[in-house]
């Protein structure tokens, strides 16, 4: 057993010394990975993996577990600073009943349930408000954590106290909120309104304006109209919308007139937002000109009477008679007719709902500046005369007068002529023209002399910088052409010439027999070229 254990490892030596280099690599490297193999599956099948049992708990109710924890010899970690446990896969399952049933953790906190679970007679009043107070604010505080971004909350509330007088004026609860949000969390205007009334319903009495609300950083989340700020929005939109319309046509119609750059436009516009909804019943005549409807029944009542007319009798004073009642007496005969004819017709019945327009045109100024320059004449400017300037006011007023008739809204009356020329303001000026050569001279003046020196420096480095990239671009090009050159030398030394190499053929001797005579001797080759012609 011994020989045969000697023979092996005597084996193994003498493989392992007639093996290469490379295969002594080989066998280590493998080695090396099979070992680390080994160590990974160890550690991944003996180490525990932890999953959180409890988050964003208070460090209190971190205690509570812990203690819990230690008390069954379970192992566990804390992390998030205090504020989170894990505990092994295998037990959370089984630790969250465990502890629910035992009550952990327990903030400390009253809610609601509090009161169904220690209902006494022996509590007074005073406790009882505070119970309630303490358990409003632990239910509104656990409402607001629920809120994406808001990971724990505080929560304040002041009640008032009760009156022992009657009085009509009822006091106003108020309260006082620390939010602890997430890091980098910004709340949208619409998030902070609807948290401000959440909170406003949530207590009695407890209007918007005595709710305050600020983060951890003593940052304070003010409320603001959000409705009002909207509407002002959508307003001032559509007041610049209609001066820019009426702007853009002006000064593209005006500019056509008198040149695109020598007017000026500005409109300023009064825009009526007042909303109205109405509703009109209106009854009108189907015969507008007789005043008449359609009839639609038509009833006549005809009566005829023939006979004897009773006569006037005197007051019965008999055993049969009526008391001061005239007894009948014969009278004379007669007769009469009545026709009652009642004629029913229908009317037109016109029911409007009717909804304003969002906007009206209320009122509109019109300024315009006009270029009174024609052109420049030896240095001087020409202007337009006075009565170019009275034909071009007289057609620009008339184009304006037009524009603010129709714009404003008719509710608010007909506009006059005289009454628009009040909305137009027309004004001649001359615009910046200056001489061309004036004002080279005085941009020339106005650059210091410095500036001219610091430029020239930057010039003349750029040109410096310039001719020394060309100058080592030129060379790096010789360089490779020179390279190049050596290269394809040595190149057709190292490579022999193969035609030269393989034997020749007679015609090629002949051939360069041919060739060598007419450079050497013309003349002989020209006989001897005579002499081939004539035997052919």
């Amino acid at each position: 057993m011994n020989e045969q254990m000697k023979k092996f490892i005597e084996q193994i030596k003498s493989t392992w010394d007639n093996s290469s280099k490379k295969a002594k690599i080989i066998f280590f490297s493998a080695v090396g990975i099979l070992f680390v193999a080994i160590v990974a599956v160890t550690i991944a099948t003996t180490k525990k993996n932890f999953v959180p049992l409890y988050e964003n708990l208070s460090r209190e109710e971190v205690a509570q577990i812990k203690e819990e924890l230690d008390s069954q010899n379970i192992p566990y970690e804390i992390t998030d600073g205090g504020t989170a446990i894990k505990v092994p896969e295998e037990h959370s399952e089984r630790l969250l009943v465990e502890l629910a049933g035992k009550k952990i953790p327990s903030s400390g906190n009253i809610d609601y349930s509090f009161f169904s679970q220690n209902a006494s007679w022996g509590v007074t009043d005073n406790e009882f408000n505070m119970m309630r107070l303490d358990a409003m604010q632990t239910e509104l505080a656990n409402l607001i954590k629920s809120i994406d971004g808001v990971e724990d909350a505080e929560v304040m509330i002041t009640l008032p106290e009760p009156s022992v007088f009657v009085s009509d004026e009822q006091q106003e609860a108020s309260a006082a909120i620390v939010l602890h949000t997430a890091f980098g969390h910004e709340f949208e205007k619409n998030q902070i309104e609807s948290l401000y009334h959440l909170v406003s319903k949530a207590v009695p009495n407890l209007p918007p304006e005595n709710i305050v609300i600020r983060n951890q950083y003593l940052e304070y989340f003010d409320r603001t109209d959000s409705e009002f700020e909207n509407e002002f929005t959508y307003q001032q939109t559509v007041k610049r919308e209609i001066e820019k319309d009426i702007q853009r046509r002006l000064q593209q119609m005006l500019g056509t007139m008198v040149g695109m750059d020598r007017v000026v436009v500005s409109v300023t516009a009064d825009v009526d937002f007042t909303k109205e909804n109405r509703e009109e019943q209106i009854v009108e005549p189907v015969d507008v000109d007789n005043m008449e409807g359609i009839p639609v029944s038509i009833e006549t009542i005809t009566e005829t009477f023939e006979g004897t007319d009773a006569g006037a009798g005197i007051v019965g004073a008999g055993d049969e008679d009526i008391p001061n009642y005239p007894a009948g007496l014969q009278g004379q005969d007669g007769d009469y007719e009545l026709v009652k004819e009642t004629v029913n017709y229908e009317l037109n019945r016109i029911q409007r709902d009717i909804v304003e327009a969002p906007y009206k045109i209320r009122d509109l100024g019109i300024q315009v500046v006009i270029d009174n320059v024609v052109g420049v004449e030896d240095d001087e400017l020409q202007m337009l005369t006075p009565a170019e300037q009275d034909a071009v006011e007289e057609g620009v007023t008339s184009i304006l007068n037009s524009i603010i008739t129709t714009s404003i809204d008719k509710g608010y009356g007909e506009i006059e002529p005289e009454d628009a020329e009040d909305k137009i303001s027309i004004v001649f000026q001359p615009f910046s023209h200056r001489d061309a050569g004036a004002a080279d001279d005085e941009a020339t003046r106005s650059i210091p002399i410095w500036a001219y020196i610091v430029g020239g420096v930057l010039l003349a480095i750029i040109i410096v910088l310039l001719v020394l990239l060309l100058r080592k671009r030129k060379e790096a090009e010789e360089f490779e052409t020179e390279l190049e050159e050596d290269t394809i030398e040595d190149f057709e030394e190292e490579i022999p010439d193969l035609m030269s190499q393989q034997p020749k053929s007679e015609i090629d001797i002949q051939r360069e027999q041919i060739e060598k005579l007419a450079k050497e001797n013309p003349e002989d080759f020209a006989k001897l070229l005579r002499t081939w012609i004539a035997n052919d």
